[in-house]
């Protein structure tokens, strides 16, 4: 990917020229004052939407044009991701005159839209934002910023101007190697509703591509949608062992459901892992207090938010092509044979 160009800021004269209209028509729209016809309000609306032009609620008089924030978008605050994430932004801005400011948007692409307008009106002096699949609008918007822009978690795909993550696809395909490499052949899936997780679609592609190059496939799938919680995955895990009793090896889209999923295997009395193996994925704190260690992939989440942060501050340039790809790391724990 080529070096990014430092575009400049848009303004009302942007829009005006794309709408047709004055200036002062345009600036009465954006601020829903004045007597403007429903048909010029939608065409200002659309001229600026398609520009990605964002208004400016900093006082005019400062000089930067720009506030000692930066802008940090994350789907959630309750998933155990992306705590860990935001402590390494903290940590990393925590010498410097910047400070994080969080908008949560749901796992929403509309939602995510009203959050970066909002933000971006005040003018951070960078955006961090979680996942590289955005709407039209809100690329629109992040490629318009003139402040540099880090997409995190993920870094197959497109890239606006920065990306610092772990590759899904290549984590999907190292988990099928060491479930593979163990001796399992009878596997199975359980994860989110693939529309809502990009990532944990990329993981499952990943997975399926390497079983496939062994003439193993995938046998069994079980998706749910809303959030994860150890109840789900038990609930997930008697429902495709009950419909699919020989599978041999669980695959989870994350650690939250995997952990339920094990405690309900226990429960039951299963060989683990003998008879059934169990992956989750993220590496999070919880596995610490479960009695057996649940086998994952770490996914390097502190690190990705130091780097991203150092990538905003200055600390660190810009990847020469746009991409700064951590190696996923695989933790065996209890769950795989040795």
């Amino acid at each position: 990917m080529p070096q990014r160009t430092k575009r400049r800021p848009l303004t009302l004269r942007d829009v005006s020229e794309a709408s047709g209209v004055s200036e002062m028509t345009v600036s009465r729209v954006l601020r829903n004052r004045g007597d403007v016809s429903a048909a010029t309000r939608e065409k200002v609306l659309t001229a600026a939407k398609t520009l990605g032009y964002v208004p400016n609620k900093i006082a005019g008089g400062l000089a930067s044009q720009h506030v000692n924030l930066v802008a940090v978008v994350i789907p959630s605050l309750a998933n155990l991701v992306f705590p860990d994430v935001l402590s390494g932004i903290s940590a990393e801005l925590d010498d410097t005159p910047l400070q994080p400011v969080i908008g949560v948007t749901n796992y929403s692409l509309s939602r995510e839209e009203s959050v970066l307008y909002d933000m971006l009106s005040w003018r951070p002096s960078g955006v961090i934002l979680a996942g590289l699949e955005h709407n039209r609008s809100s690329r629109a918007m992040l490629e318009a910023a003139s402040v540099p822009v880090v997409e995190i978690m993920d870094i197959d795909g497109d890239v606006i101007d920065t990306a610092v993550g772990i590759s899904h696809l290549e984590a999907g395909r190292q988990m099928a190697a060491e479930i593979l490499g163990a001796g399992y052949r009878r596997i199975g899936f359980i994860g989110t509703h693939m529309p809502e997780d990009h990532r944990a679609k990329k993981r499952l592609a990943g997975l399926e591509e390497a079983l496939q190059h062994a003439g193993v496939p995938l046998v069994a799938r079980e998706f749910y949608q809303g959030g994860s919680s150890l109840a789900k995955g038990r609930e997930l895990t008697e429902r495709i062992l009950a419909r699919e009793p020989d599978l041999d090896f669980l695959y989870y889209s994350n650690d939250m459901i995997g952990a339920g999923g094990l405690l309900w295997c226990r429960e039951q009395g299963f060989d683990i892992p003998g008879k059934l193996g169990l992956a989750g994925f993220n590496g999070v704190d919880l596995l610490e207090g479960l009695p057996m260690r649940l086998a994952t992939t770490d996914a390097r989440r502190v690190d990705i938010g130091r780097r991203a942060a150092r990538i905003v501050a200055g600390k660190e340039p810009r990847p020469e092509q746009g991409k700064l790809s951590l190696a996923p790391h695989f933790m065996p724990g209890d769950t795989i044979r040795k």
